[in-house]
């Protein structure tokens, strides 16, 4: 419980991270972003994957960038679930997974 509790919070510093230098990305404060991170995991965890198994074929032809699209969804999608946490446009969202993704793997890499 310890565990995922570090995990939740890390992945909100991230967001809140990444909401700070992307343009497009906004945030109205500390719990959204905590809401936002726990529905993020959920949405990765559940909608990420039956996407992942569905735009195969055209992941494959593209050499895996629609990765980036896909993340961006899942991103996007998680600001229309929560209230609080706009992201502006497809962009956004496409850069903003990117560098959630990078700063991400770097706490954890930390924490661990």
């Amino acid at each position: 419980m310890k565990h995922l509790l570090v995990k939740i919070i890390i992945n909100a510093a991230a967001l809140m991270f990444t909401a700070s230098i992307i343009d497009g990305i906004y945030v109205d404060g500390w719990s959204a972003v905590i809401i936002a991170a726990v529905i993020l995991g959920i949405i990765n965890a559940v909608i990420r994957p039956i996407l992942m198994v569905l735009t195969l074929p055209l992941n494959l032809m593209t050499l895996g960038l629609l990765t980036f699209v896909v993340n961006g969804l899942m991103l996007k999608l998680t600001a229309t679930v929560v209230s609080g946490f706009d992201i502006m446009g497809m962009w956004p969202a496409i850069v903003g997974a990117i560098i959630l993704s990078v700063v991400s793997t770097v706490l954890n890499w930390l924490v661990d």
